[in-house]
């Protein structure tokens, strides 16, 4: 699943590929918005909220989609050949004279008015990139269920929104602290919220994230992706685990030695 800053990035290419220009072609391929036409409406911006899209159009419309898994836009020349995947994965089409928007294998798809745009972000804690980020409301919500795991906790949009797998992993080694330690029990829990900014903050521009403090392509992250390989801190090979099995949180990364058991 994509990240906060990766979202951030696709949002950042869509706005200054579709904005400030009137739609040419607009083709949405789900069955609830097969017959919207939204050409001749000027595009006024796209902005993340979270992990979710929003493109604003004229006339007070928002076309909201979210990335989950696998999901992707890709922004085309009028003349470039469009390698996102087949044609049966394309679900929406946005274009303008100068750019076009392929939406491949997006599981979210909806058009709402940007006014209610709340129905389907309202429920999001605060933006780690957004402007709307607050670490005191962030550290009230990660704190407000004092026995949940970490790792859960940090995942959990509605506490504060951008976090996903791979910042889970890397935030808990970090913190030097066990996915699976209750975040109550955090000796410094105002760190994690102001680290979290800070990671993700740092790597918004970047095309590859770096959590550490090498840019080397195998040295890049502490803990994600490297099981069986050793700590680059101490050496104990990494271990992975499924944070809730019964959520299907997907894999956690983490060192036994540098983060033991709570």
């Amino acid at each position: 699943m994509p990240e906060g800053d990766t979202v951030w990035r696709l949002a950042q290419r869509l706005h200054e590929a579709l904005s400030g220009a009137p739609l040419t072609r607009c083709d949405l391929r789900v069955p609830r918005l097969a017959t919207v036409d939204l050409t001749g409406r000027g595009v006024l911006e796209t902005v993340p909220r979270g992990k979710h899209l929003l493109t604003r159009v004229e006339g007070g419309l928002t076309l909201h989609s979210h990335l989950r898994m696998d999901g992707t836009w890709k922004i085309y020349a009028p003349a470039e050949r469009w390698r996102g995947g087949p044609a049966h994965q394309i679900r929406a089409i946005v274009g303008t004279a100068g750019h076009t928007a392929v939406g491949y294998r997006l599981p979210v798809l909806g058009l709402l008015r940007t006014a209610e745009e709340s129905r389907v972000v309202g429920h999001l804690g605060p933006d780690l990139l957004g402007p709307d980020w607050d670490p005191a409301e962030a550290l009230r919500r990660l704190l407000a269920d004092p026995g949940r795991p970490l790792g859960e906790a940090l995942l959990d949009q509605r506490n504060l929104a951008g976090i996903g797998n791979v910042y889970k992993s890397e935030l808990c080694f970090l913190l030097r602290a066990s996915p699976w330690l209750p975040v109550g029990r955090l000796p410094d829990p105002e760190r994690a919220p102001a680290l979290a900014r800070k990671l993700l903050e740092a790597n918004k521009r970047r095309p590859a994230r770096i959590t550490t403090n090498s840019a080397r392509p195998d040295r890049r992250l502490w803990v994600y992706g490297r099981a069986g390989r050793p700590c680059p801190r101490c050496g104990t090979p990494v271990r992975t685990a499924d944070q809730d099995p019964a959520a299907d949180e997907r894999v956690t990364y983490w060192c036994p030695a540098c983060q033991p058991a709570p």
